[in-house]
């Protein structure tokens, strides 16, 4: 996509549009051959207002000055056509995330192209934006728009889609009609096996030790009466539907939320951080949800990235040492497989999974008695999710306590040792990795919504 976008220059080959071959060497370039792409990381003005975002490079002007009355109403009908709940203009930055991603949908969806390319749309979307955006894409479909979408979720294919593409490692594996394929051969295809037999190979932990952190009645503003206890070398899972707690259980052990009332213990010892730093000097490390936003400096190398969390022990004289630097960076690369050009190569430009394994090669540096995994498989292909799979389950036998946080439900069942459910800042549930299924799962997430459907039969 990022080729077809003018992102990337083909170094061979041929791309073709309408039987004639063309060279796209630029972004503008797509945008004149009718090619609009929707980028996983957004690509917005946040300073600006959503018109100015819809309508940025052709905006309506009298007089040689932007006619604001005109392109709000004309923001304001495309807004309509999607039904979101947003005026023209708000200021980009002053919306969710959610929305943000469907003003860049609806900046691609002005542009008339003929050729869309959406990756990853629906990642922070919720499940009823998540319809509208499928309705926006089956109309673009009518319309005889040629529609590319790249999706780690195996259902968005199924509903969406005509036929399917199936890449690993810059490879094409295979072209399949949509109606003659299945989740499990699309898998096999990317990984060379079934999804259950990933979970099944996982070589796990089988020496839990004693407690490393307690939570007793701990309440957030965003949690409550939140009382949890986690082993050396077990994985927690934390589910639960989105809003549900479980981020905000995670801020509240590394110092970025205050602890109202209750309290922590951590290796026997009150814990009580008021910063992230202060929860890193006492071993906790957290990899964030939003690992571009949180989790990483993307305009730094692979090297100063995988150092950060130690480079105080790297240090001589007050000055970092480069050559012990380099050294860290190049066992990191091979320990947690990180596939970059070398060790100089910009974060920036590394696929969401490898940012991933950078994280964590930072974080297991320091050596932690607590290391919380928020999202860590989000907008990571299946290949890359065994891989990080294995390295949670490694980190575990390290006798390392893991908290994981995932709204894949299989992926927490598969994964965790032992899972708590949380609904509105609450525990709902206690549940051995033994009698957890994706239907009990829910309906503690859900028990609420369940109680409340009996009531009303």
């Amino acid at each position: 996509m990022k080729c077809l976008f003018g992102i990337y220059d083909q170094d061979a080959g041929e791309i073709r549009i309408g039987g004639e071959p063309v060279r796209i060497d630029s972004s503008r370039a797509a945008l004149d051959l009718g090619i609009a792409m929707i980028h996983q990381e957004l690509a917005l003005a946040p300073d600006v207002t959503v018109a100015e975002n819809i309508f940025m490079g052709n905006l309506p002007t009298v007089g040689g000055f932007v006619d604001f009355k005109k392109l709000n109403n004309m923001a304001r009908d495309i807004i309509d056509e999607f039904g979101l709940p947003i005026s023209p203009d708000m200021q980009v930055r002053n919306i969710s995330v959610a929305y943000q991603q469907m003003v860049e949908i609806m900046k691609a969806y002005n542009r008339k192209a003929d050729i869309i390319c959406f990756d990853e749309p629906t990642a922070p979307l919720s499940d009823s934006e998540i319809n509208i955006l499928f309705g926006i894409i089956k109309k673009l479909k009518a319309q005889g728009k040629v529609i590319i979408y790249v999706s780690h979720r195996i259902k968005e294919i199924f509903e969406l889609t005509d036929r399917v593409v199936v890449f690993k490692d810059g490879r094409l594996m295979a072209v399949k009609d949509t109606k003659e394929t299945n989740s499990a051969e699309l898998i096999r295809f990317m990984v060379g096996r079934d999804l259950g037999d990933i979970f099944n190979s996982l070589d796990r932990n089988d020496k839990i030790g004693d407690v490393v952190l307690g939570m007793e009645n701990v309440t957030t503003d965003y949690i409550k009466n939140i009382t949890l206890q986690i082993r050396a070398g077990e994985i927690l899972g934390l589910a639960g539907l989105v809003g549900a707690g479980r981020t905000e259980v995670a801020r509240a052990i590394f110092g970025a939320d205050q602890v109202l009332s209750g309290g922590m213990k951590l290796k026997g010892e009150p814990f009580a951080p008021k910063s992230p730093r202060q929860a890193m000097d006492g071993g906790v490390a957290l990899c964030p949800e939003d690992r571009r936003l949180e989790g990483l400096s993307l305009i730094l190398t692979v090297r100063e990235n995988s150092s950060l969390a130690i480079l105080g022990s790297l240090c001589k004289a007050g000055f970092v040492d480069e050559g012990r630097e380099r050294i860290f960076a190049l066992e990191s690369i091979d320990k947690f497989n990180i596939k970059t050009p070398g060790m100089e190569q910009k974060v920036f430009n590394l696929s969401g999974g490898n940012q991933q394994k950078v994280i964590l090669a930072r974080w297991m540096a320091m050596k932690p008695s607590v290391i919380i995994f928020d999202e860590p498989t989000k907008g990571i292909d299946v290949g890359a999710k065994s891989e990080i799979y294995n390295m949670i389950c490694e980190v575990a036998k390290q006798g390392v306590a893991v908290i994981l946080i995932s709204s894949e439900l299989p992926e927490v069942i598969g994964v965790s040792d032992r899972i708590i459910v949380l609904k509105d800042g609450r525990i709902t549930a206690e549940l051995p990795r033994g009698e957890a299924t994706e239907q009990n799962v829910l309906s503690y997430a859900m028990i609420d919504e369940i109680k409340g459907e009996k009531e009303a039969v």
